[in-house]
């Protein structure tokens, strides 16, 4: 696969057609998953695609590719994925495998795990290499979970597996994990059954939230938002607008600001020159620190700030 980096007219700065987020119960859907080189589809790479047809609540059909992305992994992402440069050297690249995918994936709606990453990234993949948009309608596992367990503090694939009872540890693999969260989604139904709720009853969500710095403008935040809930810490200069805009935007989506990184941090912002340079290799202590965070488990990302974006405003995505 060649490094996507989208420049000029190309560029894709709107998802117009991207699908729909839903909350329903679904007996027959596809599960799937990625890995990647990064958060941002447009200086990262997918390096590992995966999917399961589930039929009647059960798997009948698995697809699994390596994706050559052109250029050599960095060891954090080997460390955090068990994916090396060898591997990746003899696996196909994006185009002999990304037809197979969709091809697999069809038009079914798709469930996953922060499925909004994924979902971005193929929809910018879609439009590089066919330009044809990605418009399958998906649920979020994390959406489902924070509107049903909203005592829980974490609602990461991790959090699910152990909370449920379904494994130890994620193993960052794509099709583990895509079977992890047909596990976690198929739990969630049924104890939803159990309990005889019903899926229109979780859309309606209301919730306060304080922020560390900045004070929130609104007393009611759209939980169907990835910032929701979320600790930002910023860094570097931002292109699109200033840092006390920036961190107001993730107060009045229900998240909460910090001027260092911790454990409680679950997203750094690298402002883009920052984030271009950490794709090139140079790295901040900020980001030196976040990455050993999340080799350690913590719930942490470091994005860009057009990563950041999706975040606080995905239906403009």
């Amino acid at each position: 696969m060649i490094e996507i980096v989208f420049g000029g007219s190309s560029t894709p700065t709107s998802r117009t057609e991207k699908g729909r987020s839903l909350l329903i119960n679904l007996s027959d859907y596809i599960v799937l998953d990625l890995e990647t080189t990064g958060l941002d589809p447009k200086y990262d790479s997918i390096i590992e695609a995966a999917a399961a047809q589930i039929h009647n609540g059960e798997i009948v059909k698995t697809f699994q590719s390596l994706i050559n992305p052109g250029f050599e992994i960095s060891g954090f992402i080997t460390e955090l994925t068990g994916i090396s440069n060898d591997m990746l050297t003899t696996a196909p690249e994006l185009e002999q495998v990304f037809p197979k995918f969709l091809d697999f994936v069809g038009d079914s709606i798709v469930v996953g795990h922060n499925v909004n990453f994924d979902v971005n990234f193929i929809y910018d993949n879609c439009m590089y290499l066919f330009e044809k948009a990605f418009q399958n309608d998906f649920i979020d596992t994390m959406r489902l979970s924070r509107r049903l367990f909203k005592e829980e503090r974490h609602h990461r694939l991790t959090d699910l597996i152990s909370r449920f009872e379904i494994a130890d540890s994620v193993e960052h693999r794509a099709l583990s994990d895509a079977i992890m969260t047909y596990q976690c989604y198929e739990y969630m139904k049924k104890y939803m059954q159990d309990r005889h709720m019903d899926f229109a009853s979780l859309l309606s969500f209301k919730k306060g939230a304080c922020a560390k710095d900045i004070l929130p403008t609104c007393t009611e935040f759209d939980e169907t938002t990835p910032a929701f809930g979320k600790c930002f810490v910023f860094t570097g200069v931002l292109d699109k607008m200033s840092r006390s805009d920036a961190m107001q935007a993730v107060v009045n989506s229900g998240g909460v600001c910090a001027d260092s990184v911790t454990r409680k941090t679950n997203y750094l912002v690298l402002g883009s020159f920052e984030y271009s340079s950490s794709v090139k290799g140079g790295k901040s202590t900020k980001q030196k620190k976040a990455e050993k965070l999340k080799i350690d488990g913590f719930d942490i990302d470091i994005i860009s700030e057009n990563v950041f974006y999706d975040l606080i405003s995905p239906e403009d995505n």
